[in-house]
């Protein structure tokens, strides 16, 4: 008799729950009966079918990270891998998030008719990582989109009699940037809306943030409510997507407001720099995003000569960007786009990520070298140049930042006079959003007072590339700082000058501030753990030297004495920040929301800079010191773990996680070093054969080699060091020049 089916997937489901517990203790035993929920039919879209395909001892590791927790809520939403169980992004999880959006608004707006607008990418999933290549006959997430999913939430905001407004809803691959979205929300009267996004995350990752009634995210106790909500929706309603349509619960966006969104731009630049536009090109890549119809549209209604990498259109598997890496803050990742600018002789590279919200720059000098901008120094840039600019509108006004953003802007702004400053906010530009939320309806944040309505914004930044200029676009959008980047490149150049020199300038005459930004990235639960100690330790046992430097002071956000108590249980994870003060930095130290990592922030202050040196040779002291900082920052916060590591390894991209590091420091180091002993010839082809097999791990289904230069080029500083050259390290070290 064939043994029972039920009885058989019983019998090893019990035994996984049992491996879960051994492995995992309590938190394992929580992921089992989270995994028997999601098979008993009592969630949605679960795919139990797919799931007892999980249930043997290979898979006991994938099941516990894939179901320990319910995917947090972060600073800018909920994002995470793709993939089956709570801790995973799938139609489960993004359908009882919709569902519950849909409670929350209905509690929240009882009397009105509510209409929402729905955005998506590019992105889609591919299992690079070939974590489902176990699964027999395929998985149904395979292929999924961020447009798909948007469509799905149409379905849902349908079947709850909620008008739902989407780009080109008869096109399978259509998008919406974020900022265009927190755009739409106030020009179409909506009462919300949400962008189906991981923003710069690998493409096998996905995501949904949800914006409020005024274009911006909802900050604690609102998104308290929302999470509530949402935690309890598991009956998930759907009106099939072609029956919404034609009854007109999903709707074309119209092409009016777009254009509005564009004219703003258009009208905001000319306000402040004319018409001076020049025949210099200008390259600008989206970075396989969607990022052509709000910069793109923008720069060339200006008149901008703009040309973009013809392989770098929309394309959710990011697959000409270095890593797979579509972040203008990853300086790899806009290394094609260089290479396209070489041949149309551009001196500029500008960029955003997939949905549009995050702007980088790049600009080529003198020597043919290439020299990448992060955000803080964007943001000094054109603060300097619509506030302090002899040649530009010399604004004045308000200015707002997080507390993690460079410090130089408030100087910027207190040379200039009569602009206040609100640079205390907490990290995510949904606090930004709040802010000018409280200003235009009651006139007042803070300290700072405005007349309600009427918020004169100059600017608001974060130091990861966000950056905003229009109070009714309650969101980062690269597409003002792309423009105004790209009109001072122009002017620059006329004057025979880099838009580097520039910054140069800015640090001569404000004051000599640089920050270093690091992430200590983890992977699942560990990651989470690993994570939780190190913030436990500066809590319980802070040290009294961090870096070598003094610590003068430390402040704690979630000291209640200082911050006040704790408004809800979502006003917990963005408060998890640390700030310490030294006489020759400030460090700021944060879990991320969404992920098991650990961020900081090294601002040298300017007290401390070097005395007598200017330009470039002022600029590359103050990095290599604060780079030498926030290594031996790096080092310090892996005490409380019991790890070390050696500088290859810590030179590897934040990126790359931790293990990842430390595996690269064990497995890979040494042979790389026997080899560069052994080398006797300087025939490069077979150790970098080598070597791209050796590491491809770090970067799954990318080119692996980019990301471990600086690590060769230590490891053969260290080598040429010991005073034992061979041919293969003359060779490597010229390889890594290049």
């Amino acid at each position: 008799m064939m043994p029972n089916a039920a009885a058989t997937s019983e019998e090893a489901l019990g035994s996984i729950c049992t491996m879960l517990a051994d492995r995992h203790g309590a938190a394992g035993t929580e992921a089992g009966a989270r995994l028997r929920r999601w098979l008993s039919g009592v969630v949605p879209y679960a795919y139990p079918e797919i799931l007892k395909q999980h249930l043997g001892p290979a898979h006991v590791d994938l099941l516990f990270d894939c179901f320990w927790q319910d995917l947090p809520f972060g600073t800018g939403g909920r994002r995470g891998r793709v993939g089956y169980g709570p801790n995973r992004i799938n139609h489960a999880t993004i359908g009882m998030a919709i569902e519950g959006h849909c409670r929350y608004l209905r509690t929240h707006f009882p009397d009105r008719k509510l209409e929402v607008v729905v955005a998506n990418d590019v992105r889609v999933f591919s299992d690079l990582n070939g974590t489902y290549k176990f699964l027999s006959n395929g998985h149904p997430l395979l292929g999924v989109s961020s447009r798909s999913l948007a469509l799905f939430a149409c379905e849902i905001y349908a079947a709850n009699g909620i008008v739902a407004h989407l780009k080109e809803p008869g096109a399978t691959n259509a998008t919406l940037s974020t900022p265009e979205l927190s755009f739409l929300v106030g020009a179409l009267g909506a009462v919300g809306g949400i962008v189906i996004s991981a923003s710069h995350n690998p493409p096998d990752d996905n995501g949904i943030k949800i914006y409020d009634q005024f274009g911006g995210q909802p900050v604690a106790p609102d998104d308290q409510h929302l999470l509530d909500a949402m935690s309890s929706s598991v009956d998930v309603r759907t009106m099939p997507f072609a029956q919404a349509l034609a009854a007109g619960w999903v709707r074309a966006i119209p092409g009016g407001p777009h254009e509005r969104y564009k004219q703003k731009y258009v009208d905001l630049y000319k306000s402040a720099f004319g018409d001076q536009i020049t025949a210099d090109p200008i390259v600008y890549t989206p970075l396989c995003g969607v990022g052509e119809t709000t910069v793109g549209e923008v720069l060339r209604a200006l008149g901008f000569p703009v040309h973009s990498p013809p392989a770098e259109g929309p394309d959710g598997t990011f697959a000409v960007i270095p890593f797979r890496c579509p972040n203008p803050e990853v300086p790899q990742s806009t290394e094609p786009a260089r290479r396209f600018a070489d041949q149309i002789g551009s001196g500029i590279v500008l960029s955003s990520d997939p949905d549009a919200d995050r702007a980088g720059m790049e600009i080529k000098l003198a020597d043919g070298s290439w020299y990448h901008f992060d955000g803080n120094q964007l943001a000094g840039v054109l603060c300097y140049a619509l506030m302090l600019d002899p040649e530009g509108p010399r604004r004045e006004g308000l200015v707002i930042e997080t507390l993690v953003t460079t410090k130089l802007l408030r100087r910027i702004a207190e040379i200039r006079g009569d602009s206040p400053v609100i640079d205390s906010l907490l990290v995510g530009f949904k606090y930004v959003a709040d802010a000018l939320k409280r200003l235009a309806a009651t006139g007042r944040y803070g300290d700072v007072i405005a007349p309600p309505d009427k918020v004169n914004l100059v600017m608001a930044a974060e130091e990861s590339h966000g950056l905003c200029m229009l109070p009714e676009i309650a969101d980062k959008d690269s597409t003002p700082a792309c423009m105004v980047l790209a009109g001072l490149y122009q002017r620059q150049k006329a004057q025979n000058r880099t838009l580097l020199d520039y910054y140069l300038t800015i640090l001569e005459e404000v004051g000599a501030y640089d920050t270093v930004n690091r992430s200590l990235m983890m992977l699942g639960s560990e990651g989470v753990r690993r994570r939780d100690t190190i913030m436990t330790w500066l809590r319980s046992t802070p040290p009294a030297h961090i870096a070598g430097a003094a610590i003068l002071r430390t402040v704690d956000h979630w000291d209640p004495a200082l911050f006040g108590p704790f408004v809800s249980e979502s006003d917990k994870l963005p408060r998890n920040v640390i700030e310490i003060f030294t006489d020759r930095f400030v460090v700021i130290i944060r879990p991320s929301g969404t992920e098991p990592k650990v961020k900081f922030y090294c601002h040298l202050l300017p007290e401390g800079a070097p005395k007598g040196l200017r330009g470039r040779a002022l600029l590359t002291a103050l990095r290599a010191e604060a780079e030498r900082s926030a290594a031996a920052i790096y080092r310090d916060l892996l005490a409380p773990l019991g790890i070390s590591l050696a500088d290859p390894a810590l030179l590897l991209p934040d990126i790359i996680d931790l293990d990842g590091k430390r595996a690269f420091e064990r497995d890979v180091v040494p042979d790389l070093e026997r080899r560069i002993f052994e080398g006797g010839t300087d025939d490069l082809t077979p150790t970098l054969a080598w070597l791209r097999e050796a590491c491809s791990w770090l970067v799954p289904g990318a080119d692996p080699l980019p990301a471990v230069k600086a690590s060769v080029r230590a490891i053969c500083a260290r080598i040429s060091g010991d005073g034992r050259p061979s041919a293969l390290l003359v060779a490597l070290v010229k390889w890594t020049e290049g």
